[in-house]
């Protein structure tokens, strides 16, 4: 009976680990989550700006020379 009793016992801890290892997992990855929502939000404002720059300019007036010519 003592080898079922440490054999529970051993069962217990493995299952609070992996209970813990899980609510680790889930903080990192919700963590992770909004960090990728908040750097989609940041590259969509700077693709807007790119655009919006882009547009402003006129493809036909050719760049004016670099100031080191």
């Amino acid at each position: 009976m003592s080898d079922d009793g440490a054999r529970i016992d051993r069962l217990e801890m493995r299952l609070t680990e992996q209970d813990q290892a899980i609510e680790d997992l889930n903080r990192t990855i919700t963590e992770q989550w909004r960090i990728i929502d908040r750097l989609t939000r940041q590259v969509a404002v700077l693709t807007e700006h790119v655009e919006e720059a882009a547009g402003r300019t006129d493809p036909r007036t050719p760049e004016p020379p670099p100031p080191h010519y």
